[in-house]
């Protein structure tokens, strides 16, 4: 388990030079000399100070081609002639019940018949979504693509040779010594990975521009065999993708959206449950597909736990510290005591709740286990109506649902929340820096009116 928290310097540069220039020691006959050791702090300050910016963010969104409605997936599932009534019934309960609207994609391999898991579908699949966010990022932003000085790409399902990093340096012409890496088999958490790659590089190369892409490959990972849990994730994963560019500069901190306050990142896989409850595997057929197990609530609540130990210390206010802990105490003493000790209120540390869409359980789950209200989860359970799971970027689906509605304030502090394969449960928390205006390059901009939407409970 390891924790990364932002550390801000005591002054400004300009607050500096302020208390010099108005300083009684400018009667000193040295004056120089203490005005170029101000001089000399501020910069030692400029450049050891560990601040990271988000500048912006896009999503994927897929075109209409691409959509999959419910009743297009059940027909699919019974044209398919291998399947029995078993495995199409089942497939047909989990699709109506998963939360899931008519509007999210599929890539092009599912929608033959049958499923294309090819690599050129998979490559296919992937160019269209990396390719399309950083043309649309670099467009946005007015942004030469030689100007980017680091490229992480995370994708679980796909390695491919040259790497997703290497693809998109050769489609876009990034410089020479661009640094470049590529994250694999990291689950439905490698977005916050991936940021925290990026975070650990900023803080040694100072003047730093990271671009961090964000996906996941559906077509090699569809499953053609009979397995109900390894058929799950055939109905719950969607097509989709984040970029979103980070900077150290000092320049990037008046037009960022966010400053990255913590990152906490935990890691429960040396026990077996935790470990296989997401697992990649063959069947008895040979049908190779991932395997979700019953037993993943229980494991995402222990690794929430573990998580969530770090995250209070360092995000929750005293008051709330303090409450929580002599809730603790008590307990302790009071041993026959049957009442629970009572979850810190962490609406308190937080404004905005992103929740990784693994599932409308998933949500539910999370709602019941940090005491949270409708409006907290909103803007998961929209993200799963609309786009379906889409692995390490739903979160930031979930960001930009919360910007297009327009509820993200100057100061407002948002928690992204991600469970993976591994196990790994992963936490960032941003500041918002800026004034946010409206922007149609958000994913959410043509439909945000009809959101949010009633959505059926599951049983």
């Amino acid at each position: 388990m390891a924790t990364i928290t932002e550390i801000s310097p005591s002054f400004t540069i300009d607050q500096l030079i302020t208390i010099a220039s108005q300083s009684s020691f400018l009667l000193n006959p040295k004056p120089l000399a203490l005005l170029a050791l101000v001089a000399a702090v501020a910069i030692y300050i400029s450049f050891t100070s560990n601040k990271v910016y988000l500048v912006d963010f896009v999503c994927f969104k897929g075109p209409r081609t691409h959509r999959v409605p419910t009743s297009t997936f059940i027909e699919h599932a019974e044209i398919m002639s291998e399947l029995d009534r078993d495995t199409i019934d089942f497939q047909t309960k989990v699709v109506e019940r998963s939360g899931i609207g008519n509007q999210s994609y599929l890539p092009s391999g599912v929608h033959t018949l049958p499923p294309s898991t090819s690599l050129k579908y998979a490559e296919e699949e992937l160019e269209m979504v990396l390719f399309s966010m950083v043309r649309n990022l670099m467009t946005k932003l007015k942004m030469n693509p030689k100007s980017i000085d680091v490229v992480i790409t995370n994708c679980s399902m796909v390695s491919l040779t040259p790497s997703l990093s290497a693809m998109l340096i050769n489609k876009f012409g990034f410089r020479s010594n661009v640094k470049s890496y590529n994250l694999s088999g990291m689950g439905c958490s490698a977005g916050l990975v991936s940021l925290s790659l990026a975070r650990d590089i900023l803080r040694v190369h100072k003047n730093t521009v990271a671009l961090v892409l964000s996906v996941e490959a559906i077509c090699p990972s569809i499953y053609e065999g009979k397995v109900k849990s390894m058929l799950l994730a055939n109905c719950l994963f969607r097509m989709g993708g984040a970029a979103f560019l980070l900077s150290n500069r000092q320049a990037d901190s008046k037009t960022a959206k966010y400053e990255l306050q913590h990152i906490v990142k935990t890691h429960i896989g040396y026990k077996d449950m935790s470990y296989k409850c997401v697992f990649q595997e063959t069947d008895d057929e040979g049908h190779t597909g991932v395997a979700l197990s019953r037993s993943i609530l229980q494991v995402a609540s222990e690794g929430l736990k573990t998580n969530l130990a770090t995250l209070a210390v360092v995000a929750l206010p005293y008051s709330e510290l303090i409450r929580y802990g002599v809730s603790m105490v008590w307990k302790r003493i009071r041993s026959k005591d049957r009442r629970a000790v009572k979850m810190p209120d962490f609406k308190k540390a937080f404004d905005h709740f992103c929740i990784h869409t693994g599932g409308k359980a998933v949500i539910d789950a999370m709602k019941k286990s940090l005491q949270l209200r409708d409006m907290d989860v909103e803007a998961s359970k929209m993200t799963l109506h609309r786009f379906g799971n889409t692995s390490s970027s739903s979160i930031w689906y979930s960001l930009s649902y919360l910007e297009a509605k327009g509820r993200i304030r100057r100061g407002d502090k948002v928690w992204q929340i991600g469970f993976g394969s591994g196990f790994k449960c992963n936490s960032a928390v941003w500041k918002c820096i800026t004034k946010m205006k409206p922007d149609h390059w958000n994913v959410w901009s043509d439909s945000i009116d009809q959101y949010p939407l009633e959505v059926p409970d599951s049983h």
